[in-house]
């Protein structure tokens, strides 16, 4: 039986995901119950921010679509100095710090699925920013990055059997501490982050 060759983009904003809509040639496919935009072989939905929202855009993909697997694709804050803005990393573990397990009180942890030569890092999936420099710095001992969806987008994927890779780019660090810094590098890397897709990811999927 031949594989689904449908591939969903789940990112967080259209702050993100612009450079994706139009270099992949998406069109417009719905608006509810979240922005949907495809082409032939790609499906990007735009979940919102958050691990309730990635969670219900990765079930919703595949509870419609029936993907071959799920992309999450977007900006992290990297918590300490090792990281230059604008580099891409692959995800290969997701820890939720702000969702304790009952017993060892240590975060959550989960796995993504994981392709061969990138460059990798640990998340920190939270539900809230994190721009507080001592905070970043606490959250280090734990994860390389930080987001608010990667968590979530893995434990919906392994919910329906689905594979899920994970890519961020990095768009602020500790020294960053206001939205408006964030955003701002968002629109300068964005571009970028695209291209790496393009060119460095989307074959081997």
């Amino acid at each position: 039986m031949e594989k689904n060759p449908l591939i969903c983009l789940v990112m967080a904003t259209l702050l993100e995901a612009k450079p994706f809509i139009g270099g992949l040639s998406l069109i417009r496919l719905d608006s509810k119950p979240f922005p949907v935009y495809r082409n032939k072989n790609h499906i990007l939905i735009i979940s919102g921010i958050g691990k309730a929202n990635s969670a219900m855009a990765c079930a919703y993909s595949c509870l419609i679509f029936a993907p071959f697997c799920i992309v999450n694709l977007g900006a992290a804050g990297a918590t300490g100095t090792g990281y230059s803005l604008g580099e891409p990393l692959h995800i290969n573990k997701s820890f939720e710090c702000d969702r304790p397990q009952f017993r060892s009180k240590s975060p959550h942890q989960h796995t993504p699925d994981v392709l061969e030569g990138f460059s990798y890092a640990k998340i920190a999936t939270l539900d809230r920013p994190v721009l507080d420099p001592a905070e970043r710095q606490k959250l280090s001992r734990t994860a390389d990055l930080i987001d608010m969806e990667s968590a979530s987008v893995i434990q919906a994927c392994r919910k329906f059997k689905t594979k899920c890779y994970i890519f961020k780019f990095v768009s602020d660090s500790p020294e960053h501490t206001r939205d408006n810094n964030i955003i701002e590098n968002i629109k300068i890397y964005r571009t970028v982050f695209f291209s790496f897709f393009r060119e460095s990811v989307i074959s081997l999927l």
